[in-house]
């Protein structure tokens, strides 16, 4: 085996290995329910209409196809199995480390140094986020497609040059066949790969300039001659032939450019950008160098990572002393230019794409992010460790210390590497860690708060969003969070005044309708309540809360025949909703109003349901055993409340047992069920 081919399977086993625990890691509540658990889009795995869904949405705040595709992928496969979704990031992760590899030893034909930047990029701690997160696959799928196009348009340019070598052409030569684009496959496989990138992350619009840093080096095509040492007596200019080498670009530039439209479109349609009311443009260019400043630390330094880092505008002192660090290794690295041009090419690359996401055109309430350093990290890493090896060669550094020194480094990135997959156990582990390592971050409380309700510990949760509500009383999220939980507490007033604080602020916000809609049901203020519920609908005409909840409200007016129309609405709007699946048919098989009973249409829902829940759910099954009972297949009904005996038994399910027990031996003599649903219970879906 080939030493390149050695190094490229070791650097592969060892992230492997290094990433194993986040097998056993699970969904976030921060946006992996816009992404996979709350997304039914999603969730139903690869069909026409998903793959329609992800080519026109903008959901989440952005257009990315391929990465909608990806997750729909993963559904298809593996199903809501968080441990198989993640593993498939530190595959992805895995193999842009290789194709790095690959890619860096084809351009600087230096292996050593080509394998430390790669390992250093598959083991630095900073790129946790990207991997151990099911909701950053954008980041690793853009990544793979960049380094695939990165790859592709080398092979063109190598060989191209090569071309050139052989017949002696010159490089500084302009002519008309100069703008026309490469009829290179390689070219065009690089151009379809970075069309595909964008599909995952649009990030990637840089890319382009990116290809004229290593114009510059190490295919060094700025220079007048494609053969060194050739004569030519045709004047060159050298804007004409940069000019050359960006019109070769140019479906590139189209590409990046229609990305950056359809991105900035998506993101003000979601009113994800933050206007400059709330962020003026000063403080954003007094955050620029602050943000640059802690990219450049945490790569170095990598300490305090976190989640979150809550946007607050720096003091002067930090402005200056950040912009003054930019300023003298911009200028180190230009005046080192000519020696060294790899600095100025991973100083210029750390810079530049790193530009659409720092704080320019401000989106979302975040500072800064570990995951944007993802790719724009190479930049540093190739600089840094090209200027480490000429420095040990100047200074005659013997080779084992240089590689016991490198060695050593690589076993400091993994050990943190290690101890930060530790904080992505769980989402308590993880928030706690975000507010024990930054200052007034209300989102990690605000998040903190989801998961400890989500584990039962309410008081906690309270205590976490109150604080979050203490530093920023300005978000809808945290209002309306509070009156969940108040609601819960039979605190209704307090409950309700929350509701309407979080929809002052935000008039927009579904959920919070359709919860103050719910409280406004038990309190008994029905009109009102089907008010919010109609807002809520016409705010978001595909989601099915706002239907599903009128024929709740509905059924606890007795109005029985009028709740059917809407959860049929509700079914047709998620067609697999077990929740909606659940209730229609048991209110068509048991209702105690004959003109309501379906037993036909129960079993036919009855029976989707209990298919979808593979026949392993006590409530499915319980729901088919009503259904089979109004159609008179008693033995069916008897056969389906046993399962649900039997499973709720195996699930140590001790308050449905009674229930159970009980309807099984009514089945056994042969009676129906019959109930009345103006006592049924209201809170079946989480409020957030």
């Amino acid at each position: 085996m080939s030493r390149p081919r050695l190094i490229a399977w070791l650097l592969a086993l060892i992230t492997l290995t290094a990433y194993l625990p986040v097998a056993r890691d699970g969904f976030s509540c921060f946006d992996d329910d816009d992404y996979v658990t709350s997304n039914r889009v999603v969730q139903n795995g690869l069909t026409g209409a998903g793959i329609r869904w992800a080519f026109t949405t903008w959901h989440a705040a952005n257009w990315h196809p391929l990465t909608w595709l990806s997750h729909m992928l993963d559904c298809e496969l593996f199903g809501l199995n968080a441990g198989a979704q993640h593993d498939v990031n530190v595959l992805f992760h895995t193999a842009n480390a290789v194709l790095l590899l690959l890619w860096l030893f084809r351009l600087t034909g230096r292996l050593w140094p080509s394998a430390f930047v790669a390992a250093l990029f598959a083991w630095h701690p900073l790129h946790v986020e990207s991997v151990a997160w099911i909701s950053e696959r954008k980041d690793v799928l853009s990544t793979f497609f960049e380094l695939l196009a990165l790859l592709a348009y080398t092979h063109f340019v190598l060989k191209s040059q090569a071309g050139n070598q052989k017949s002696g052409t010159r490089r500084g030569h302009v002519s008309i066949c100069d703008f026309r684009p490469p009829t290179s496959g390689h070219y065009w496989l690089a151009v379809v790969c970075f069309a595909l990138g964008l599909m995952a992350k649009p990030m990637l619009v840089t890319l382009p300039g990116v290809l004229l840093l290593l114009d510059y080096w190490p295919w060094q095509r700025l220079s007048n001659d494609e053969v060194r040492g050739a004569r030519s007596s045709v004047f060159k200019p050298p804007f004409f032939t940069f000019l050359r080498l960006v019109v070769e670009k140019w479906p590139f530039f189209l590409l990046a450019a229609v990305s950056c439209v359809l991105t900035f479109l998506a993101q003000h349609s979601a009113g994800a950008v933050v206007s400059l009311a709330r962020a003026p443009l000063p403080y954003r260019l007094e955050n620029v160098p602050v943000a640059y400043a802690r990219y450049l630390l945490k790569m170095i330094w990598p300490a305090r990572l976190a989640i979150f880092y809550p946007l607050h505008f720096p003091s002067w002192p930090a402005v200056v002393l950040s912009l003054a660090v930019l300023v003298a290794i911009s200028g180190l690295v230009w005046r080192m230019r000519r020696p060294c041009p790899y600095g100025l090419v991973g100083w210029l690359w750390f810079l530049g794409t790193l530009l659409p996401v720092i704080g320019l055109v401000q989106v979302g309430g975040a500072a800064l992010a570990d995951r944007y350093a993802y790719f724009p990290s190479v930049g540093i890493f190739l600089a840094l460790t090209l200027g480490l090896r000429e420095l040990a060669i100047r200074f005659r550094v013997p080779q084992p210390r240089v590689a016991v020194a490198a060695g050593l480094g690589l076993l400091a990135c993994l050990a943190l590497t290690e101890n930060q997959l530790r904080y992505w156990r769980d989402d308590v582990a993880l928030f706690s860690h975000a507010i024990a390592v930054t200052k007034d971050n209300d989102m990690a409380y605000l998040n903190l708060g989801f998961a400890l309700e989500s584990e039962g510990q309410d008081a906690k949760a309270l205590v976490a969003f109150r604080k979050a509500q203490s530093i920023n009383p300005s978000r809808a999220e945290t209002h309306n969070n509070v009156a969940n939980l108040l609601d819960a507490a039979s605190q209704s007033s307090e409950a309700l005044a929350e509701y309407q604080i979080a929809l002052r602020i935000n008039p927009n916000y579904v959920a919070a309708h359709n919860n103050l809609g719910t409280l406004l049901v038990e309190l008994g203020r029905f009109d009102e309540a089907m008010n919010q519920y109609a807002g809520a609908a016409r705010l978001d005409p595909d989601d099915w809360h706002a239907p599903y909840l009128m024929g709740k409200a509905l059924l606890r007016q007795g109005r029985d025949p009028e709740a059917i129309a809407h959860f049929q609405q509700a079914l047709n709007l998620d067609p697999n909703n077990l929740k909606t699946l659940a209730l229609l048919a048991q209110v068509l098989a048991s209702d105690e109003n004959p003109q309501v009973r379906d037993g036909s249409a129960a079993y036919t829902l009855a029976s989707r349901a209990n298919t979808l829940t593979g026949g392993a759910q006590p409530a499915m099954l319980d729901v088919l055993a009503m259904a089979c009972a109004e159609l008179n297949r008693f033995d069916d009904a008897q056969k389906a409340e046993q399962d649900a005996l039997d499973f709720a038994r195996a699930y140590d399910l001790t308050n449905d047992l009674a229930v159970i027990g009980q309807r099984l031996q009514q089945y056994q003599n042969h009676q129906p069920l019959r109930q009345s649903f103006t006592n049924a219970p209201l809170k079946e879906f989480p409020k957030k």
